[in-house]
């Protein structure tokens, strides 16, 4: 069995851009940007397009609750399969799975059959798919790089994921603002979403993984939960990982389920440029957060990007112009990718090989489900108290949950994660 202190802590001899000398990971590489920009404008799409069809409060923030309640149906049973299925026939399901539901939502948005409920039963399938495909997909990258490049080939992986959130909302607001409706716009964008998919598809239909051996022994679907939910059970810094990601993404939710309500006074365009600036922050803060963990220990970089966090909350709800809005978005993009990334790197350098994806799926769970839980009460208090209470409340609660900090610490870690 591997030794979990062993996981990801390969000497970093390598550019952080060599792994896209590996043919495989560079093809996948770029065919997985273009995917991840299709779901950020499915993203902004499906956001504005619940701001149409009501202005509900309620109803803007159960987007945020369908795309985040499959984590709760079905982490655990898809990081079982992804430690003991052939991992390239079941991404190529959930993929498939992605394409119809987007291009099906496209064809009823386009011609104005769709509703609320229809948009949030389509989006919930969306969010199947992607909780079905996470943990395979971030099992996928040691079998495409040899081992002295796996770090760089996180960091390149986080890296492309937050370039494509600072592409894709962007593209999504002009897709919408080009057409001057928001129900044919959003209809381009699931479509085109639909179509950004092909690339991953193409990728996994004509490779040949070398290693297709199951994990450990592990041969039953059961036993690889029982035996995944036994090993997280043991493991103290998987359960500080647990514990602190889900006192994050509770409280960090509101910013997620309100967002679109919040940019509603400066159009499509503007709802765009926040979604893109949160993006160009997240990105910043990848880097940001390189240089960090060199110096500040991973509990201090959690604490003081919660903050930013929380101040980007009051100031978002109390910006008048789209400048400032966008400043505090940006600010909320840098904290965000700085505390999830430290939690993520924790959770998969905490877990050897044979049950890692088991591990992730268990810390995408607890972020979705957090995300799920946290939209629907947030959303519930703005309806009753307004929007301005509600972020500021749940800001002033993300700084009282440090108080957890001392109790569940993390060990410092050496690997980039998205």
């Amino acid at each position: 069995m591997e030794n979990p202190a062993s996981v990801h802590v390969a000497p970093v001899h390598h550019s952080a851009f060599s792994p896209l000398r590996e043919p495989l990971f560079r093809s996948l590489w770029i065919a997985a940007v273009i995917s991840y920009t299709g779901s950020w404008m499915q993203a902004v799409a499906t956001g504005w397009l619940m701001t149409s069809l009501t202005s509900s409060p309620m109803w803007v923030s159960l987007v945020t609750v369908a795309v985040s309640l499959p984590v709760l149906l079905i982490a655990l049973p898809a990081g079982a399969l992804a430690d003991i299925v052939d991992r390239r026939k079941f991404l190529l399901f959930t993929q498939s799975i992605m394409v119809a539901a987007a291009t099906v939502l496209g064809v009823m948005t386009l011609t104005r059959t769709v509703t609320p409920q229809i948009l949030l039963v389509f989006t919930f399938l969306l969010g199947v798919g992607a909780v079905m495909n996470d943990p395979a997909w971030q099992s996928l990258t040691p079998d495409l790089v040899p081992p002295e490049k796996l770090v760089a080939a996180v960091a390149l992986n986080s890296a492309g994921f937050n370039i494509a959130r600072a592409v894709g909302p962007a593209l999504g607001g002009l897709v919408i603002a080009a057409t001057g409706s928001g129900t044919a716009g959003s209809g381009r964008a699931f479509l085109l979403n639909a179509v950004s998919f092909f690339g991953v598809i193409l990728f996994l239909y004509h490779w040949k993984p070398a290693n297709t051996e199951r994990r450990n022994g592990t041969s039953t679907f059961s036993g690889a939960i029982a035996v995944g939910l036994r090993y997280a059970r043991q493991e103290p810094r998987i359960r500080s990982v647990l514990v602190r990601t889900l006192a994050f993404s509770f409280f960090a939710s509101s910013f997620w389920a309100l967002l679109p309500l919040i940019a509603s006074k400066f159009g499509a365009e503007g709802f765009g440029v926040m979604l893109a600036c949160f993006g160009v922050g997240a990105l910043a803060g990848a880097g940001v957060l390189s240089l960090a963990r060199r110096r500040i220990a991973p509990d201090a970089v959690i604490g003081y990007a919660t903050i930013v966090f929380a101040v980007a909350l009051c100031g978002l709800v109390r910006s008048h112009t789209l400048a400032l809005a966008s400043v505090f978005s940006a600010a909320a993009g840098l904290a965000w990718i700085s505390i999830l990334a430290t939690l993520n790197v924790s959770a998969q350098t905490a877990a050897p090989a044979w049950v890692r994806a088991r591990v992730i799926s268990m810390y995408v769970l607890v972020l979705q489900g957090g995300l799920a839980l946290g939209s629907g009460v947030w959303g519930a208090v703005a309806s009753s108290q307004g929007v301005q209470f509600t972020l500021t409340a749940a800001a002033v609660a993300l700084a009282a949950g440090l108080l957890l900090g001392p109790r569940y610490r993390l060990q410092p870690d050496g690997a980039h994660s998205r």
